[in-house]
């Protein structure tokens, strides 16, 4: 199994409770998505991969599909199994999963593929994909054309170090992938409502290379975000904020 980035390894190990509090849920125009374009319906296997503490897993259970979560992390997958205990969860990783050939109608992976995005990885997801069968790749992206959310990136970017991020774009250096078809995209509107504790604190606190942190510099980083909370327009005062996302999903096919 491959090694693990530290921050993935560390960050997601030790806050994998603030991690399941602090992400959001998906739009529900999504699961239209997963059946319509990855097939994602009763009779097919699905795996996810990177399945985290299980947030897109719940997503994919009620649909009908036999689904098999995939995550590399002992913590996160715990969380998953006291959640979904009808879901089979394996330990295992983008390169290495404990899956037969051609054994699986569609592979899925939210919030986790810039992580893997390697040629290992996709030769990995090939073998394990029927001919036919769906790659569906699905971030929650944050709108920063929104000030306040601007400035909880600006916060947070000092940290990243070399933690890959979606924002990056280096996950797109391994399409076109030998064995697939061209990625599609389509994008759906998303709102993640609750308290600011929830939705912009724990959020925040859940990303890996701010979860890793040493506990001084996190007590740092959730006072510079109450001051956000406290200061914001938008934001001071309310018991319920709403933090905006594009919801991001890309398709492509096993050739």
């Amino acid at each position: 199994m491959t090694t693990l980035h530290p921050a993935a390894a560390q960050g997601f190990s030790t806050q994998a409770d603030t991690y399941a509090r602090g992400r959001p849920d998906y739009p529900e125009a999504l699961g239209h998505w997963l059946r319509d374009t990855l097939g994602v319906a009763p009779g097919a296997t699905v795996v996810d991969l990177g399945a985290g503490t299980g947030k897109f897993t719940r997503l994919l259970a009620p649909s009908g599909a036999s689904v098999v979560a995939v995550e590399p992390v002992d913590a996160m997958r715990a969380q998953l199994s006291a959640r979904l205990p009808d879901v089979r969860a394996l330990a295992g990783s983008a390169e290495s999963m404990p899956l037969a050939d051609a054994s699986v109608d569609a592979v899925v992976c939210a919030q986790a593929f810039h992580w893997f995005a390697n040629a290992a990885a996709m030769r990995e997801i090939h073998r394990v994909l029927k001919p036919g069968g769906r790659l569906g790749l699905i971030w929650n992206v944050r709108d920063e054309a929104t000030p306040w959310v601007a400035a909880l990136t600006a916060i947070m970017t000092p940290y990243e170090g070399d933690a890959p991020r979606f924002y990056q774009g280096d996950w797109k250096r391994v399409f076109p992938a030998p064995g697939f078809g061209p990625l599609a995209l389509a994008r759906f509107p998303y709102t993640h409502t609750g308290a600011p504790a929830q939705v912009i604190v724990d959020r925040v606190m859940s990303v890996s290379f701010i979860a890793s942190l040493p506990a001084v510099e996190q007590d740092a980083v959730r006072a510079r975000l109450q001051a956000v909370i406290d200061t914001d327009p938008a934001l001071r005062g309310r018991d319920v904020v709403a933090f905006p996302y594009s919801t991001e999903a890309y398709c492509c096919t096993r050739e």
